[in-house]
């Protein structure tokens, strides 16, 4: 029989105290995992919306906007993560207030679409970061009434945000100026980590941080495929035959698991040995996880093509997927570059190079699939190791 909870002892009260940086079997908690299925619709709606703007032929329009999307998007992401590396006493308050910032973000995936239309941060989505942002400095006003040897750490990312929530506020007012002015507001955004930090830097914890940007890569992967998926479908409902569609599906298909395969080839962890360098390495994953988003969008342009529902041609929706491929194998190649691999380092740019000549084939998803199978092929050959026997 089961014990009569009422005699159960109440749960200890838990305090938000820095947690170590060298705690053992740290990994992504559920709270957290359940945090990113936020950014699945996220993502989706930023990729969805590159994709409509480029088959349209609103190419620059929706760069931009999309750059713009998705860091907001990003951004919201890092600040969780982050803080909760350093902090995450998963008590009441912690969980609830986590609750607050993904309700805050899903209202950010509902103004996302406004962001294409207008090419400006609209006032949803700017409501969207003003729910996240009041949870967001709850904790860290929590952190530094808990944690008196981070206290002015913690109260320089309350002020930070705060002040610059006030500012993107304030910026639906402007009669005009307002890309000029997003642009320094972004710049602030970037600065007040750095300016935090230098206090009494945080406890990152490596593989914590690793596996974390390792989760969300999954995701916009992930979204990849559900988009290729979708527009292939929409043209078997249009009368395409699967035939016809085959080279892009095996196109897309090949270079997602190749984008997968190159991503986790090496571990991350030990490449965060300092602050600095770890700083670096979070923020140009915005650059690899932009990128692999843009591969979605470039993927359902292709297929728009092939089923005749894109005004652009084939050299440009190529340019869409081997654009974004190009730049994530560039990123990756930066930020995992190490010396154990300076054998395989060229790797990355030939890839991004060779990606870039596929638009002037016949069929340029296919060609940018084959051409990443080729080269994790070749980097498998030439990293194999003999198997040791047992």
């Amino acid at each position: 029989m089961s014990q009569d909870p009422r005699l159960e002892p109440a749960a200890p009260v838990r305090r938000m105290v820095a947690r170590s940086p060298h705690e053992p079997h740290r990994i992504a908690t559920p709270l957290e995992l359940f945090f990113d299925l936020v950014f699945v619709i996220a993502v989706a709606q930023a990729s969805a919306g590159l994709h409509h703007a480029v088959a349209e032929v609103h190419i620059g329009a929706g760069l931009a906007s999309f750059a713009l999307a998705f860091f907001a998007l990003w951004w919201a992401w890092v600040n969780f993560t982050w803080f909760a590396s350093a902090y995450d006493p998963d008590d009441v308050p912690y969980r609830l207030l986590v609750l607050v910032q993904m309700t805050g973000a899903l209202i950010v995936a509902a103004g996302i679409p406004a962001v294409f239309e207008t090419q400006q941060a609209g006032p949803i989505a700017v409501a969207g970061y003003v729910v996240m942002r009041l949870a967001l400095v709850t904790q860290w006003l929590r952190a530094a009434n808990a944690d008196p040897l981070r206290k002015t750490t913690a109260i320089r990312y309350a002020l930070g945000i705060a002040t610059l929530q006030a500012a993107w506020i304030g910026m639906l007012f402007l009669p005009a100026g307002r890309e000029v002015a997003a642009a320094v507001l972004i710049a602030g955004e970037i600065a007040v980590p750095a300016w935090a930090e230098r206090a009494a830097p945080t406890p990152w914890h490596p593989h914590h941080i690793a596996e974390r940007h390792g989760l969300f890569t999954l995701i916009v992967l992930g979204e990849s495929i559900l988009a290729a998926t979708v527009a292939v479908q929409a043209g078997r409902d249009s009368g395409e035959t699967l035939l016809h569609l085959a080279p892009t599906i095996v196109g897309s298909l090949l270079t997602v698991f190749s984008m997968w395969w190159i991503y986790f080839d090496r571990p991350a962890h030990d490449l965060l040995t300092s602050f600095w360098r770890t700083f670096t390495w979070a923020y140009a994953h915005y650059f690899v996880l932009a990128s692999a988003a843009a591969v979605g969008a470039g993927l359902a342009v292709n297929v728009d093509v092939v089923t005749h529902k894109a005004h652009i041609g084939t050299v440009g929706a190529g340019f869409a997927l081997a654009v974004p491929v190009a730049i994530y194998m560039l990123a990756l190649s930066t930020i995992h570059r190490r010396p154990e691999y300076h054998r395989t380092w060229f790797l990355g740019p030939v890839a991004a190079f060779g990606a870039l000549l596929m638009p002037f084939t016949p069929a340029p998803a296919l060609g940018v699939g084959l051409w990443l199978a080729a080269i994790v092929t070749v980097k498998n050959l030439m990293t194999a190791r003999p198997v040791a026997a047992h």
